[in-house]
């Protein structure tokens, strides 16, 4: 597939393969980052937080849909969830971090295991959307499928790099 292309269509592909890298890599910088703060959050803060951040909205309309959403879910915080989320997101973020890293040091073998955990995180993603209803998982998602494609078309050209020199 990549043979037939142009070299500005393959500059464009590999451009966007580098930029999408350094989305996912700050995406999983952020993951750790917030994985690390959870450790620190319980749900007392977790309410007062909640409560500066609602208390203005709550004032005007005491029936927001999202400031009393984050109410309800301020006072079903556990242990179980801070433990889950620390787990996801600090295990999400560091694979994230791996894989990037041998991405951008060229590791041919790197290229079909970024791929198999993108796979995984979308399966991981959809199983949520089906939960929540969340649009953050159908985004996410998107952005993984396009990174897959993106990865899969940087892996050709690099493979074809390589068994020319």
């Amino acid at each position: 597939m990549i043979e037939k292309m142009n070299s500005k269509q393959i500059k464009a592909i590999h451009v966007g393969f580098q930029i999408g890298l350094l989305f996912k890599g700050i995406d999983g910088l952020l993951e750790v980052i917030g994985g690390i703060s959870l450790i620190f959050l319980n749900q007392a803060r977790l309410n007062k937080i909640i409560q500066l951040v609602t208390q203005g909205e709550l004032s005007e309309d005491p029936r927001d849909v999202v400031a009393n959403a984050l109410l309800r879910f301020g006072s079903s915080f556990s242990l179980d969830a801070q433990s889950f989320g620390v787990f996801y997101l600090m295990s999400h973020g560091i694979i994230k971090i791996i894989i990037i890293l041998l991405l951008w040091r060229k590791k041919l073998w790197a290229y079909p295991v970024s791929i198999a955990s993108l796979v995984l995180f979308i399966a991981y993603q959809i199983y949520r959307y089906t939960i929540s209803a969340s649009p953050l998982m159908i985004l996410l998602t998107i952005f993984d499928i396009a990174m897959i494609i993106l990865t899969y078309l940087e892996y050709q050209r690099m493979k074809l790099k390589f068994s020319t020199q």
